[in-house]
């Protein structure tokens, strides 16, 4: 099978596997991996099957009930508590916009100098007029080949002296190298596992439905079953997996080059980068810096947009990048708001890293209501009809809860 062939079977699933690897999400695989070497790749490894199960009965939701993950919350929770943990989801994406944006422009000025706040507002400006002027069906198309970026991170670990038998024993054997680690691995979980992936991915399959000839719900169509199946479970679990697998690549990169030579204070994407280019060689920091402005370019639209439909979805409004504009007001005025906010934090004298860290915070909190509330839905017959998750897929499910809910605890007790 050809490239083109094998970007046509994937959709949803890779886009916001990809997406979570964000500039936010590269910082922090970068802080990881500068600061505690290759120690913490056991991570990676556990949190692949979680955040799969997450996805998957993210997507399954959309495909079956042909409404976004929102509409559904509210068939389960009281409107006042979903509408709470949408306005906390747009405070939290709009922080991660801003910083995303920030980390672009800085790794644009690194490229090719001048000024990074105007590199910031062009990425902003470019991404807003993409959601708004391009239909979904080309749009779509342009992010799952925009996800060849992530490849950048892949070359890295062919580019630098990478100790394998040390980065194996990290995947397999878990180590926390003391309390500094256990505030890593939990901003680890909070930026792979993030509610904003959970809206975004059940979003996309109600938006497949709506572009795809002859595709419905399957409550409406249940013969349409096993072949939705089959796709759902092929594009998340391949989706996830190169969300993972770059993850990875990213902190045995920046162990065996930053870690390796002391280089463990580590704030920023753009830090990462302009570290590297001393010790890695000039094409290894171009690789990196060039893969943060890409995976910007993927993750922004993907954190307005699902705010977008989860306030739209809550509002009980249009969504979708299908609809021209103005027959979605509210769902494009959410997607402009959250870029314009996110220039303005970049402006700000607002720290990048505490707005990082508070925006943590809030994924963290929601998650796990937003979670159990998923979980509700996707085992209710009366919602999900014939197709409630299965036995293993729910024990999954409810393992990333408390994974989440512990993840929470942790920022609660650890100090600083």
């Amino acid at each position: 099978m050809d490239l083109k062939g094998f970007l046509k079977k994937l959709g949803p699933g890779l886009v916001t596997g990809a997406a979570d690897d964000d500039p936010s999400g590269i910082a922090t695989y970068s802080q990881a991996g500068a600061a505690f070497g290759p120690v913490l790749l056991w991570t990676m490894v556990l949190t692949y099957p979680l955040m799969s199960a997450v996805q998957l009965i993210s997507a399954r939701v959309g495909r079956v009930t042909g409404h976004g993950l929102a509409w559904n919350l509210r068939q389960v929770m009281p409107r006042w508590i979903v509408m709470v943990l949408v306005g906390l989801l747009f405070v939290a994406n709009t922080i991660n916009i801003g910083a995303d944006l920030a980390a672009m422009g800085d790794a644009a000025q690194l490229v090719a100098g001048g000024g990074g706040h105007l590199f910031t507002i062009g990425f902003a400006v470019v991404s807003l007029l993409l959601q708004l002027f391009i239909p979904y069906r080309k749009y779509s198309s342009f992010l799952k080949w925009l996800t060849m970026v992530l490849l950048a991170y892949v070359a890295l670990i062919f580019i630098v002296k990478v100790d394998w038998v040390a980065a194996l024993h990290g995947m397999v054997v878990p180590t926390v190298p003391g309390t500094a680690a256990v505030t890593v691995i939990v901003a680890i979980f909070g930026t792979t596992i993030s509610p904003y992936l959970f809206f975004w991915q059940a979003s996309q399959e109600v938006e497949e439905i709506d572009v795809v000839d002859e595709r419905e719900p399957l409550k409406k169509s249940p013969d349409q079953a096993d072949e939705a199946e089959v796709r759902m479970r092929y594009d998340t679990f391949a989706g996830m997996a190169i969300s993972n697998l770059v993850a990875i690549a990213i902190m045995m990169g920046t162990a065996a080059t930053l870690h390796a030579s002391g280089k463990t204070d580590i704030q920023t994407a753009a830090d990462a980068a302009k570290a590297l280019e001393p010790i890695a060689g000039h094409f290894a920091f171009a690789l990196f810096s060039l893969g943060i402005i890409g995976t910007g370019m993927l993750a922004v639209p993907v954190l307005a947009g699902s705010a977008a439909y989860a306030i739209g979805e809550t509002a009980g409004s249009e969504t979708g990048l299908e609809l021209e504009p103005h027959k979605a007001k509210l769902f494009y005025a959410v997607i402009g708001v959250a870029m314009a906010l996110g220039v303005v934090i970049d402006w700000s004298p607002i720290s990048p890293i505490k707005a990082l860290f508070w925006s943590a915070v809030i994924n963290g909190v929601v998650a796990v209501p937003i979670l159990i509330g998923t979980m509700l839905v996707v085992s209710r017959r009366s919602t999900m009809g014939d197709f409630t998750a299965s036995t293993l897929l729910k024990l999954f499910g409810w393992a990333s809860t408390a994974v989440m809910a512990a993840a929470v605890i942790g920022m609660a007790v650890l100090p600083g």
